[in-house]
């Protein structure tokens, strides 16, 4: 059984996203469409990027166990182009975090905890089943893609087994 730390991310962020699409309570507010998703960045992102950036966020929390919204805003900055002057790190938005993470602790996917000194969001039981079954989705199609490689694969070598080969006459007779 496959968990959502064994599997590729890119793959596994645009399954579960997909699922968030069906999750009523988790939408774009109207400003998405024109917002930066923080300093460092020169442009708005592509559409539809809400759900995107709260599977990944998901996905962070659950790796990082208790976590707030300035370490996210770490975690998704970037450096700056600031022309002649050197690059400047800069972090993400905290808004678009601190809006995805309300959304998602209003759908039941996250909690707000405190471990020892360390406090803030950890995922749910909820959310960990949803990841997990889209890490099985992913192995069980890359399973399924690798049985039917080799099978094709061990069809062609049977058929070249079975193909005659040409030889090709000596260079001797060649000349003569």
């Amino acid at each position: 059984m496959a968990k959502f730390m064994e599997v590729d991310p890119s793959e596994l962020i645009d399954k579960v996203s997909a699922e968030l699409k069906n999750e009523p309570k988790i939408k774009a507010p109207e400003w998405a469409a024109f917002a930066k998703t923080g300093m460092h960045k020169e442009r708005p992102p592509e559409q539809e990027w809400w759900h995107i950036r709260a599977a990944a966020l998901l996905r962070s929390v659950a790796k990082l166990g208790p976590v707030g919204v300035s370490k996210l805003r770490i975690k998704y900055g970037g450096k700056k182009n600031r022309g002649h002057k050197p690059e400047r790190f800069y972090k993400g938005s905290g808004s678009v975090a601190r809006k995805v993470l309300q959304q998602l602790e209003n759908a039941g996917l996250v909690r707000q905890t405190a471990v020892g000194s360390h406090k803030g969001r950890v995922i749910t039981k909820k959310a960990a089943e949803i990841m997990n079954a889209a890490a099985m989705a992913m192995s069980k199609q890359t399973a399924a893609g690798a049985s039917a490689a080799k099978a094709s694969a061990k069809a062609e070598s049977k058929e070249s087994a079975k193909a005659p080969t040409k030889t090709e006459p000596k260079k001797a007779a060649q000349s003569q």
